[in-house]
């Protein structure tokens, strides 16, 4: 073979026999109200017919295949971790304890999305098998996952999905109008064929000039069609389900490929599956050599990994990089393709769980961090009513973490070996435990600014009653002398008793308040009069600035 003819062939990748993404799109929820909101209330009321439909995890259906599938699903997890995700059999029967902090929905009128690649005029149909809107009980946060499949697709074809199709909106544009790093078209198609909604990439100035009045991204038009009756909070658009941008406008997935011979495939094209990197040549690497010296250490979980070996089912390499997830196998094998029991029906499943767990790990953390710095954006000092919003607000947001350390943050969600070394692997890049640090942080120096306040306050009051105290025995031994036989009004009439008693009752209201209004002067100058090196005249002066100062 001559060089010119291995290096076409070299050239050549394979087609990938089954090919499916699932993007996962994290989105924070804006409260139009003070309190704790189930955001799932509101899309139930909102939606319109025969959309947003409950979905009720870890309930077998008649048939058994079903029932087998989410067994398996059931038992890979921890326990803590089945009931976040499933909740307990006494949830049927009322019972809050079992009930599972996981609210989803579906919609099932969206049967494909029409992709258009600029290369390519003709647009690829995929198929749509899940559109899924995940919330959270006590964190303003959902998830929606989008699931798409197709057949018999070129490798080039399936880099530039993962690459392009989760935007959520152009970074840029090219001279030619092009949205950079975006495809062409997007379009959801439901029954007979109709569209449901359809991109607006190409309108450069929409996202232009949203951003200079909002100081916020505008959302591509597609996206925020699948969501409604979902609105984004920037928009303008009247809705009581808000959401807004909370990270990267990539949106993270996952995904499965299914190749006649996997281990043909060269490091550069994994290095470009696994970083979602865009369709190349597959000599070269999409970075540089230097940058992916420990691909195979920090991206890869090889257990089942034989290159060299012919195809057979431990030819499967896991893909982890964070943001992406991509599971290869071989098409031949019956247990890599079987969608019930084999390992697309784990990838659809319980790995969609794992990724599930670490994005809302991430996305919930930076919720929370937000919450922080809009309270402290709002906080004035000079405001009575600002400084009790700000508390409450830190107060609220203190039980929040709390209850999302002991309900929702996870170290270990599950006892076998692939499920817990990816795990491991997705919050390593995803730095969710870096995170966690950095937020519980900043959570316990707000609290010690509230303690610390408190604490001021406390000390303050302290020294008030003290100075009214001190200052008081001379109107108390004073007073005290009308309790003596020195002045008999044992005789006088009633009306007169009742002068009297006003005639001392005034003063001692009036001393009392003007010494609270003076206790801080005061207290310097109880103070100064216990010192012995001032001199009379000093202390007199304190005693003059105490009840003679003036606010400047």
């Amino acid at each position: 073979m001559t060089g010119a003819a291995a290096h076409t062939v070299r050239n050549e990748l394979p087609l990938v026999r089954h090919f499916r993404s699932i993007v996962l799109w994290p989105l924070q929820l804006v409260p139009q109200s003070g309190g704790h909101v189930d955001y799932w209330d509101i899309l139930e009321k909102t939606a319109a017919p025969n959309t947003w439909r409950p979905v009720p995890y870890g309930r077998a259906g008649p048939d058994m295949l079903a029932g087998e599938r989410h067994y398996s699903e059931f038992v890979s997890f921890l326990p803590y971790v089945q009931q976040f995700l499933f909740g307990g059999a006494s949830e049927q029967r009322g019972a809050a304890y079992d009930a599972s902090p996981l609210r989803a929905y579906r919609r099932n009128d969206v049967r494909s999305a029409r992709l258009t690649f600029y290369d390519d005029p003709t647009p690829i149909d995929f198929r749509v098998a899940r559109v899924e809107l995940c919330f959270f009980f006590d964190v303003d946060l959902a998830i929606l996952a989008l699931e798409i499949y197709a057949d018999d697709l070129p490798m080039s074809r399936v880099q530039e999905t993962l690459f392009r199709f989760g935007r959520v909106f152009p970074a840029f544009w090219t001279a030619d109008g092009r949205a950079g790093q975006c495809l062409e078209r997007v379009e959801w198609i439901g029954e007979n064929g109709s569209a449901l909604g359809s991109s607006d990439f190409e309108k450069k100035g929409r996202y232009i000039s949203f951003v200079a009045e909002h100081r916020a991204p505008a959302i591509a038009s597609h996206w925020e069609s699948l969501l409604e009756p979902m609105v984004s909070h920037h928009s303008g658009r009247a809705g009581d389900l808000r959401y807004r941008q909370i990270e990267y406008y990539r949106m993270p997935w996952t995904a499965y490929l299914s190749l006649d011979d996997p281990t043909a495939l060269g490091r550069p094209t994994f290095a470009r599956i696994a970083l979602g990197a865009s369709s190349g040549d597959p000599n070269t690497l999409p970075f540089s050599s230097r940058s992916l010296e420990n691909f195979e250490r920090d991206f890869c979980f090889d257990r089942y990994w034989a290159p060299g070996e012919r195809p057979s089912a431990t030819n499967t390499r896991y893909l982890c990089s964070g943001h992406g997830f991509a599971m290869v196998g071989t098409a031949s094998d019956a247990f890599f393709t079987d969608g019930n029991s084999g390992l697309l029906g784990q990838f659809r499943h319980q790995y969609f769980r794992l990724a599930l767990l670490s994005h809302f790990h991430r996305a919930a953390l930076l919720v929370l961090s937000d919450r922080l710095v809009v309270a402290l954006n709002h906080l004035d000092i000079r405001s009575v009513e600002s400084v009790k919003a700000f508390k409450r607000t830190i107060r609220r947001t203190m039980e929040t973490f709390l209850r999302f350390t002991h309900r929702y943050w996870f170290h270990e969600v599950s006892t076998q070996d692939q499920g817990r070394a990816l795990f491991r692997m997705w919050s390593k890049h995803l730095g969710t435990e870096q995170l966690f640090s950095e937020v519980r942080e900043e959570v316990h120096d707000m609290n010690q600014y509230l303690d610390s306040d408190s604490l001021r306050r406390q000390a303050g009051t302290v020294v008030r009653l003290t100075v009214v105290t001190a200052l008081g025995l001379i109107g108390t031994i004073a007073t005290g002398l009308l309790g003596m036989n020195i002045f008999d009004y044992g005789d006088m009439p009633p009306f007169v008793k009742l002068l009297i008693f006003l005639l001392v009752l005034v003063p001692s209201i009036t001393v009392v308040f003007l010494t609270i209004a003076r206790s801080k002067g005061l207290s310097d100058f109880l103070e100064g009069l216990s010192d012995e090196r001032l001199g009379f005249r000093a202390k007199l002066g304190l005693f003059t600035r105490a009840w003679f100062r003036t606010r400047r």
